[in-house]
């Protein structure tokens, strides 16, 4: 894992641009502590912040290849190919060979070899820039499902990128700025791929790769989603699953630092988990190490909700001594997810300014705390895109809803005292970001990309699309987040269900197989379920834990307060003052306003912090 940095300029000299590359890097060191490195040459630089995982004293980088004195190609390169070894072996019979153990070398060789084309032979997670010198093009790639981060700002002669926005804002030409339009991706939960809510930065999209050459920019998809034709019976599909996971957490166990998984007793991270468990102890490399998160007094006192019905702690402790692991839970209070430094921290880890409100800060002090024990840790994200596990796929109201489902859950939310998201934003302000049109637009273009079967039925069909929804719009959020957060602390987290091998097999399920028992994710629950407890194989979905102690929205309230009395705050001219007014009243319930709370302030902080500029 790194965080990677470049200008590619066809029209200067880029040599004596060092001081440039050197601030666009510095500004992803938490991604990258174990070392630095540049290229420059006439029209590429590229810079490189390390993460050592494989063959920490072979991996430096930028990677240059060299053959018979020239250099070909080089490669600043973050992420993981967890077939690398294979590729290797393929490589030397052609005649390949190689410097360093490290999976970097391999995907640098593997372009000379094939070409553009292989990139179809990558099984991981990565994002990486490759200049090739001999005909001066740079390729910006991605994996295919989005897991890596890779973003990048056209200019008049070629193209300036980085792994966050922030490494693109130490560029000299490159300011933050966003307008209406990032207003309605940051507010509208629409996730649409290419986009960001800065102007003028996008997003190289998942399973794409970018080409920048004099002529121009060309970006060509690799790998899609695509409608087959299932032909396996329930057994048959059963055994592929579960082989198909065995394979792909065994391959990312590799890892030459110490590695652990994440465990929140649910039914995707104990799969993972006793999987790992199972065969880090087959290769005498066990016990595992597991962590959870809990807040203070929160498991004794808790109260279940609409969201969740149990606390993790009981579940992840069973799984924990079913598998042998070596648990440990970090506990957390509500001052700490006040914080304004802790919260402060997780927006400049994101670039962003809200998505998850105390999740995320509490997410980001988990893996800093994981990060005392282990670089690698192995997660559980999306299983519940791909097997069918969140309500939107079983709730007649949602699934019949004609937007994103996430978004049909938030309202019906909003409605159960809890106020909506925008809630203290201006009227006048949402009148010209009108969401609702937003949504509806970015919707219709989302169901039309889905890829159908002919003659399918309409349930079918349905379930097809939101299924496609969630791998294509709703992951990225959680993706995207996770990555952000845990490299923030130089962790790097690695997500089995993204395996597109799996991906492409379970998409093309019927639905009726994934739910053949009448429960959410009956597939994944038959491929596992003898790994696992069955209280912790029966246990229905819980997310992600939300502090329930009443001392934390009111401390956002006070802070909310402040805000509204400071004129010189940057977000004060966006408030709606009757309902920031009426939040603020003696009496007044600071649950009802929290997520709207949440926005203004993560605005407010992401207007100071990043000096955007804000074209309306």
């Amino acid at each position: 894992m790194c965080g990677i940095a470049g200008w590619v300029a066809f029209d200067r000299d880029l040599t004596g641009e060092r001081p440039v590359l050197e601030a666009m890097a510095a500004t992803m060191a938490c991604r990258g502590p174990d070392g630095a490195g540049l290229y420059l040459a006439r029209h590429a630089a590229l810079g490189h912040r390390r993460l050592a995982v494989i063959d920490p004293p072979g991996g430096a980088q930028p990677m240059a290849a060299e053959e018979d004195g020239h250099i070909p190609a080089v490669l600043t390169y973050g992420g993981e190919v967890y077939n690398h070894r294979e590729l290797r072996a393929e490589l030397e019979l052609a005649g390949h060979r190689f410097r360093t153990r490290s999976d970097t070398e391999v995907v640098l060789r593997a372009y000379l070899q094939w070409g553009p084309a292989f990139t179809d032979r990558l099984n991981g997670m990565y994002a990486f820039a490759l200049w090739d010198a001999r005909s001066e093009e740079l390729l910006l790639v991605r994996d295919r499902m989005g897991v890596k981060p890779l973003y990048y700002h056209r200019t008049a002669d070629g193209v300036v990128f980085g792994s966050e926005p922030k490494a693109l804002f130490a560029h000299p030409a490159i300011r933050p700025q966003t307008d209406l339009a990032g207003l309605r991706e940051l507010l509208g939960a629409t996730r649409t791929p290419g986009h960001t809510v800065y102007r003028g930065i996008a997003e190289v999209e998942p399973g794409q790769l970018v080409t920048v050459r004099r002529a121009g920019t060309v970006a060509r998809r690799y790998w899609a989603l695509e409608a087959r034709e299932h032909t396996d019976d329930l057994p048959a599909t059963v055994a592929t699953v579960r082989g198909l996971l065995e394979d792909t957490v065994r391959r990312q166990l590799i890892s030459d630092v110490p590695l652990c998984a994440l465990l929140s007793g649910g039914l995707d991270s104990s799969a993972v988990t006793a999987l790992a468990a199972r065969s880090l102890d087959a290769d005498g490399r066990g016990p595992i190490r597991t962590f959870d998160v809990d807040f203070t007094g929160q498991s004794e006192g808790f109260r279940p909700d609409t969201m969740r019905g149990t606390p993790d702690g009981p579940y992840a402790r069973l799984l924990a001594a079913h598998v042998g692991a070596e648990h440990r839970t970090v506990e957390l209070d509500s001052a700490a997810l006040s914080d304004p430094a802790h919260r402060a921290a997780a927006l400049r880890a994101r670039d962003l300014p809200f998505d998850f409100g105390d999740m995320d800060t509490s997410l980001l002090l988990l893996f800093r705390e994981v990060r005392r024990e282990s670089t690698v840790a192995l997660s559980g994200e999306s299983a519940d895109e791909l097997f069918g596990g969140y309500p939107w796929f079983h709730d007649p109201a949602l699934i019949a809803s004609a937007t994103f489902p996430w978004a049909a859950l938030l309202a019906r939310t909003a409605g159960l005292g809890a106020g909506p998201r925008e809630g203290l934003l201006g009227p006048g302000l949402l009148a010209e970001l009108d969401l609702e049109a937003y949504r509806a637009d970015r919707y219709r273009e989302a169901v039309a990309a889905v890829p159908q079967l002919p003659g399918t039925d309409p349930v079918e069909r349905r379930m097809r699309e939101l299924t496609h929804l969630s791998l294509t719009r709703f992951v990225r959020i959680l993706l995207d987040r996770k990555d952000r957060l845990s490299m923030a602390c130089g962790l790097e987290v690695r997500v089995p269900f993204c395996d597109h091998r799996l991906v492409e097999y379970v998409f093309n399920a019927p639905w009726q197989t994934k739910v053949f028992d009448g429960r959410e994710k009956s597939l994944l629950r038959a491929a596992v379920r003898d790994l696992l407890p069955d209280a912790v194989a029966d246990r229905p979905k819980s997310p992600y834990p939300a502090i329930q102690d009443t001392r934390y929205p009111r401390a956002l309230q006070a802070a909310l307060g402040r805000l509204a009395a400071d004129p010189a705050a940057p977000a004060a001219a966006l408030l709606d003052r009757r309902a920031t007014a009426d939040a603020l009243a003696s009496g007044a319930d600071p649950q009802y306003a929290r997520a709207a709370t949440e926005v203004v302030l993560g605005l407010d902080e992401w207007l100071r912090t990043y000096n955007l500029s804000l074209v309306v």
